[in-house]
């Protein structure tokens, strides 16, 4: 069986590669965590085939582990009714995590956070293997690096199912998590080097090669990025492309007023009258041509610093997945200069 992990770069063709594996002989399954992804894996499939296959099951994470994990293998067991997105209590200095409170609110709702955690406790990863085993030959999981928590340790035990699995996931577009549950695996992304490690400690292949090369951005972006948020990534383009921080009070008006270019935020981007999104949000999205970035305080003076590389992880993340939406020309403001457009 082949089993690897694809590390992949910003808009490299990650879904596209996946698709390209997908055929009508053999059974497949995808999952991901992003209700977008989803959406791009769909009409991926779709105009691949002309239709969706009946051979092929795409789910999104958490449907995937309520209804194929859990259901046929502990629902009959348990008295419970769906999922809860809520936080789960810290039960930790009262409760057992042996207790199945631990994992079931009071209304009888499986927190979503420890499901992963729980499937683990009452023995029904093997049952999962099996199921898998049985039903598919191949299984997919994109965005991979949105793996955390008690789930990273139930894709320990998934990927055991004797089937061709193949995940494919980005280290630096890691800006959400599918399981906060106190300090487990709380450091599981803050060192590639580190991050790599588990995954070969699983058994799996390692391919740093396959999508290294960034097809929307120039390469006068990728090497902005390179430099100064220490992401390897390529273009396969040639072209040259404009980054400029601009001061200029016109022409930043020009840039905020365009509803054409995307002004990125570091949060709360509705709070500003201007066509917007925040950083971390417009991951997956690929309809923008030049793009304004709004710096917040701290990035502002890492940026004049030359020291961006300094970033807290996450924040280096949610920067590195902003400037990577540019196809065409970057821009830099201050969030002083945003300050003007917020509404009041």
């Amino acid at each position: 069986m082949d089993k690897r992990i694809i590390f992949a770069v910003a808009r490299s063709g990650k879904t596209s590669h996946i698709i390209k594996n997908l055929c009508l002989e053999k059974r497949h399954l995808i999952t991901t965590y992003t209700k977008t992804n989803i959406h791009n894996l769909r009409l991926k499939i779709i105009h691949k085939f002309g239709f969706f296959p009946e051979n092929i099951t795409l789910l999104p994470y958490f449907n995937f582990l309520y209804s194929f994990c859990y259901r046929p293998i502990l629902a009959y067991k348990l008295n419970t009714s769906g999922l809860s997105y809520s936080n789960p209590p810290d039960f930790t200095q009262t409760l057992s995590r042996d207790n199945d409170k631990h994992y079931i609110s009071s209304s009888g709702r499986l927190y979503h956070s420890r499901l992963g955690k729980l499937l683990i406790r009452r023995g029904a990863t093997a049952g999962i293997q099996e199921r898998l085993q049985k039903f598919y030959d191949h299984f997919y999981i994109d965005e991979v690096q949105d793996f955390a928590g008690n789930d990273f340790d139930l894709l320990k035990e998934i990927v055991k199912a004797d089937i061709n699995i193949m995940l494919v996931g980005d280290f630096f577009q890691h800006t959400y998590d599918t399981s906060r549950d106190g300090n487990i695996y709380k450091k599981l992304h803050q060192d590639i080097e580190e991050y790599i490690q588990e995954f070969e400690n699983m058994g799996l292949k390692i391919d740093m090669e396959t999508l290294n090369k960034n097809y929307r951005c120039s390469p006068t972006i990728c090497d902005f990025i390179t430099n100064n948020l220490g992401v390897n990534i390529e273009s396969h383009r040639d072209d040259t492309t404009e980054i400029k921080f601009e001061d200029d009070k016109s022409k930043i008006r020009d840039l905020m007023q365009n509803d054409q270019i995307i002004k990125l935020f570091f949060n709360k981007n509705t709070s500003y009258s201007c066509t917007s999104r925040n950083w971390g949000e417009c991951k997956g999205e690929d309809c923008y041509n030049d793009v304004c970035v709004i710096l917040n305080a701290t990035s502002l003076k890492l940026y004049n610093k030359k020291k961006l590389l300094e970033s807290a992880p996450l924040t280096k993340n949610k920067l590195y997945v902003a400037c990577t939406r540019a196809k065409g020309n970057l821009y830099f403001i201050s969030h002083k200069e945003a300050e003007d457009y917020k509404i009041e």
